[in-house]
């Protein structure tokens, strides 16, 4: 028999984040940087890796979903799997009985997404390549094979797609050797979450701008006047020249979006990240058109390739923040990406987390060498959490993403976190019991 998947191991894996407030902001204000992590492995003794991002509790319910889907894989010819992971992808978001659970979007889908990412770590590793440089050189017909046009096509084609891919053919070489000699831009959230205080807030500023970072960003929506005095001391602490970005994380409604945005604007707010409902695409459309030149971003919540193109459709956003665990894996994504590329609206992924940074620096690399073909007014989010528990863990010079050249897609977490770690058993939550969480 040929190699074929034998199982799909599962482990709910939490970091107690919450007891140093980092991650915080308005609308998670204790979290607990988690994930649902996924093993597959091999008849031949090969694996492949995923993981699905969460914030603590309910963690469980995200591990069943992947459960739930997992033996559509079971005994599957890994040579079939990793030739076409959209076929998985199709088959895995389409199943007339989950689906209602969903449909596309949620836990089930999120699921979904940690499944398919795993087989292409599976894939990436089998052809000896980091997952950007395995999507790089694929043709563009073997892409644009990769994505579900059904719901696309009012606004993205396949011939569409393929002029947008061969148009970046020419240069291909020359921006992969670019990637690996300078890497890819950045920006960093660690000085801005809501929970720190003034004193860590302007030192982390100031250590930012001295690591080459030239855009940061601060979660607002607690309260106007500490926010007003933050904003404040970020300024001072970064300069005129730095942006700024803030990230509201849903906590408002429109209105309250206009008005609170308005009294931040004297200290000139490079975009407002998720100002309302991820779910409210006319709201987004009146937020940009009140708040104009502040650009509007979102996309971590985002449940699917449909509402980004009613976002686009919509001229609701300025910057579009894919996430490489929200939607259906690396599939997904890719037909986002071609609906920025389409519209002409920049990729700044959404990061952070528990390897979130690991897995969407790979989607923001291939964009640049194969799609986009820049890096103007795009940065992958960065924060300085977690990174040690992976076998490959992000690189950063100089306030830039270094290419990574490891097979796969950076996803494995260290064998001796999973014990540690692992919920509720683990002896670092054993160690944490008492702690005050929310």
């Amino acid at each position: 028999m040929s190699e074929h998947i034998t199982s799909v191991d599962t482990v709910d894996v939490r970091f107690p984040t919450s007891l140093h407030r980092d991650g915080s902001d308005a609308m998670n204000p204790f979290p607990d940087y988690s994930a649902a992590y996924v093993v597959l492995k091999t008849s031949a003794g090969a694996e492949g890796h995923g993981l699905v991002f969460t914030v603590g509790r309910g963690t469980e319910i995200q591990v069943a979903a992947v459960q739930s889907l997992a033996p559509m894989l079971v005994g599957q010819p890994v040579d079939e799997l990793t030739a076409d992971p959209g076929a998985l992808t199709r088959r895995l978001v389409g199943d007339s009985q989950i689906r209602w659970l969903g449909p596309e979007k949620g836990v089930v889908h999120m699921a979904a997404g940690g499944l398919a990412n795993a087989v292409w770590d599976l894939a990436a590793r089998r052809a000896g390549k980091p997952l950007w440089k395995l999507l790089a050189d694929l043709t563009p017909q073997q892409l644009v094979a990769q994505v579900d046009f059904r719901y696309l096509r009012d606004a993205l084609t396949e011939d569409e797609a393929l002029s947008l891919l061969r148009a970046a053919e020419g240069g291909r070489a020359e921006r992969e050797r670019q990637l690996l000699a300078e890497g890819y831009p950045a920006y960093t959230t660690t000085p801005g979450w809501l929970g720190y205080d003034d004193e860590k807030l302007e030192w982390l500023c100031r250590e930012a701008v001295d690591a080459g970072y030239r855009l940061i960003k601060l979660k607002v929506g607690g309260n106007l006047a500490d926010d007003v005095r933050r904003m404040g001391i970020a300024r001072m602490a970064v300069g005129p020249d730095v942006r700024i970005a803030v990230d509201a994380n849903q906590i408002w409604g429109v209105p309250e979006a206009i008005r609170w945005m308005r009294e931040l604007a004297e200290f000139d707010p490079y975009w407002i990240e998720e100002p309302t409902s991820p779910d409210d695409v006319l709201g987004h459309a009146a937020v940009r058109k009140a708040l104009a030149p502040v650009r509007v971003a979102t996309g971590e919540h985002v449940h699917n390739a449909v509402m980004f193109k009613q976002m686009l459709q919509a001229d609701a956003v300025d910057v579009v923040q894919i996430d490489a665990c929200r939607v259906a894996g690396v599939n997904e994504n890719l037909a986002i990406l071609l609906l920025a590329a389409k519209f002409g609206v920049p990729v700044c992924p959404h990061a952070g987390g528990v390897g979130l940074c690991e897995l969407v620096q790979h989607l923001a690399m291939f964009d640049f060498v194969a799609l986009s073909g820049s890096t103007e007014d795009r940065a992958i989010e960065y924060v300085d959490h977690l990174h040690e528990h992976f076998t490959d863990p992000v690189r950063l010079n100089g306030g830039r993403y270094l290419a990574p050249t490891a097979p796969g897609m950076s996803a494995q977490i260290l064998p001796a976190t999973l014990t540690d770690y692992r919920f509720p058993d683990g002896p670092q939550w054993a160690a944490a019991a008492g702690e005050p969480t929310a």
